[in-house]
């Protein structure tokens, strides 16, 4: 027995001091033949990322940047320099394996509190692995973690930051739109599953010298990706892991899937090519509609899409006109068929504006000739002054913030109505949208349905819709059933066709096609400091079938349910033919993209009054 204890003493006695020394000596590293990376021995933040083949420093200066961020559901955030006691292991250099631990942060709610990071270098790449486990937590619960972060990136000269926003954005901007002029700190934060189609962003330099911040999730966990700034120029990137709260006690959290920092040289295209190397390797790859060959034949064949709004004279006799003069399959997007003003009383769609039998009958005319219609159907938003809003009780069942209030979306700029973004995981909300997928498919007769806002999800923070609140992966859990409910409703009748806005891997498996329409982002976002750049195409060209853009020739349509004093004196008039380059580059960029060609606002008399415009679409098409 008094081995034991001698034992005990004088290993808590070796500890001690190691661990002392250490922090007040050391810089705890981790590196191969390709890639090193130092903390700084005092609170254990990230103080230099060296490419060691050609001996460039990616950061600026010593880090003061917290290597990790927890705030908890009561607001509280904690930091690594929180904690009273910082060690790591090992101490040698050469490991490729580093382990970080914090602990004692004088928490009476959670004593125990202990934080521990974990660091892995890949043999010989130049990547690194990481991961972090929270436990002690008491009677604390946390509503996310942000980990690794990296500060203080060095301007190493035309540093540009891409993003997968859908399609992909790049700028070369990021440094001043993320510090202002007076000294601030700015940031911009993306949401995966959702907007961001991809778990990536890229931060490189002219020369190349660039770094990956990744994570494998195979879960459709939510998350975020930022990038952040100092206020004196520097620029950082993080990953925030936000955490399915559960009413149970949880001891411990810790991500399911790792973070990957990746050195390389190349620009964005070559972050999507590593990023490809591990993504198409994925589930969802395999159980792709594309993939799979479930997408509907009519949608692979389609040469040309017309999207058109209104009713059916002004969208099908359109359609007609250009299949004939194509001589290729021509299909329909259809906006603004239904009976509700857009964007004001969704999802009041039924009956059709032109009444059930002219729709019925315009659609089986199309289809006739071999054109198939899909019609838009908002996959999330109920206008808040529709009278459904009070009949149905729809707020019990929309999305909550965290402090249970409802966020208001409003998007007609006529009107100005507020809609609620409705919660998916209910199956009052699935059902309510079923329903009215299934009269359109079944009794209607179109073809498919276009979920708009579908590629995007939310964190909910009502307790009774019967989910973990904020982070997890019920959003896509819940759009999985919806989608199987549609088809399952509808299979008797077709093989539906189910779109969806923007895209991003999570819905590979469940949608048959994807409005990508960043080919037209000046069109819609003007000429900025953001650039398009196709990275999801780069990833999943081949088994992701794309279509949409704003490439019209018109001034833009107005819907006829809006107040008529806003409405123009000719609508859809002819634009300048100055304005025939910008389509153009719409068009190409689309076709080079490997995008299925789409024509917005297409009237018959284009084909005379602006020939040249519509003969560069078709020989595209062609």
């Amino acid at each position: 027995m008094r081995i034991i204890v001698a034992f005990l003493t004088y290993f808590l006695a070796m500890l001690a001091s190691s661990s002392n020394a250490r922090c007040e000596t050391a810089m705890p590293t981790i590196s191969n033949d390709a890639f090193r990376i130092g903390f700084d021995s005092g609170a254990g933040n990230i103080s230099k990322i060296t490419d060691v083949v050609s001996g460039r420093e990616l950061l600026a200066a010593e880090s003061v940047t917290p290597l990790w961020l927890i705030e908890f559901v009561d607001g509280s955030v904690i930091r690594p320099g929180d904690a009273k006691r910082f060690i790591w292991e090992p101490e040698n250099n050469a490991s490729r394996e580093l382990i970080l631990k914090w602990f004692d942060f004088d928490r009476p709610d959670a004593p125990e509190l202990t934080v521990v990071a974990t660091v892995m270098l890949d043999a010989q790449e130049a990547v690194s692995r990481w991961q972090i486990e929270v436990t002690g937590l008491g009677t604390q619960k946390v509503d996310s973690v942000s980990y690794p972060r990296i500060g203080s990136i060095k301007d190493q000269g035309g540093d540009t930051l891409a993003v997968p926003q859908w399609i992909g954005e790049k700028t070369k901007f990021a440094r001043q739109q993320l510090n202002s002029a007076t000294g601030k700190g700015n940031r911009l934060q993306w949401d995966y599953p959702g907007v961001l189609s991809m778990q990536f962003i890229a931060f490189y330099a002219d020369d190349g010298a660039g770094l990956l911040l990744s994570t494998n999730d195979t879960q459709s966990l939510r998350k975020q990706f930022a990038a952040f700034g100092d206020g004196a120029g520097g620029v950082g990137l993080e990953a925030v892991h936000l955490v399915a709260i559960e009413d149970k006690k949880t001891e411990r959290y810790e991500p399911p899937y790792e973070v990957q920092l990746r050195l390389f040289d190349g620009d964005w295209y070559t972050a999507a090519d590593h990023y490809r190397n591990w993504a198409k390797r994925q589930w969802w790859v395999r159980d792709s509609r594309v993939q799979s060959g479930e997408t509907p034949a009519w949608v692979r064949d389609t040469g040309i899409w017309v999207w058109n709004r209104g009713r059916s004279p002004g969208v099908v006799g359109p359609a007609i006109a250009l299949q004939e003069r194509a001589q290729l399959p021509v299909s329909v997007f259809w906006h603004w068929w239904h009976g509700c003003a857009y964007d004001v009383d969704f999802p009041e769609y039924l009956p059709p504006r032109e009444g059930t039998q002219a729709f019925r009958a315009a659609v089986a005319e199309a289809e006739s000739h071999d054109i198939h219609a899909i019609v838009y159907m908002n996959q999330r938003l109920w206008g808040m002054t529709a009278k459904s809003w009070a009949d149905r009780n729809a707020a019990e069942f929309a999305v909550k913030q965290s402090d249970g209030s409802i966020r208001p979306e409003i998007y007609n700029t006529f009107v100005k109505a507020p809609c609620a973004s409705m919660c998916i995981a209910t199956p009052f909300w699935r059902e309510t949208y079923a329903d009215l997928a299934e009269a359109a498919v079944n009794d209607l007769g179109v073809a498919g349905i276009y979920m708009d806002q579908a590629c995007s999800s939310l964190s909910c923070y009502d307790a009774s819709h019967g989910h973990p609140l904020g982070g997890g992966s019920y959003w896509m859990n819940g759009f999985k059933a919806l989608q199987a409910d549609i088809r399952d409703r509808t299979k008797e009748t077709k093989n539906v066709a189910l779109a969806g806005e923007g895209c991003g891997e999570a819905w590979l498996p469940y949608l048959d096609m994807m409005l990508s329409l960043q080919v037209s982002l000046e069109r819609y976002h003007g000429s900025g400091q953001w650039e398009p750049v196709p990275l999801f195409n780069a990833v999943y060209h081949d088994c992701a079938m794309q279509f949409g853009n704003y490439a019209s020739l018109t001034y833009p349509p107005y819907d006829d349910l809006w107040p008529a004093d806003s409405a123009p004196k000719q609508p859809l008039a002819l634009l300048d033919q100055k304005f025939s380059t910008q389509f153009r580059l719409e068009q190409a960029r689309s076709f080079v993209w490997g995008q299925q060609p789409t024509l917005a606002n297409f009237q018959e008399e284009q084909l005379e009054l602006r020939a040249k415009e519509i003969d560069f679409v078709m020989r595209i098409a062609q």
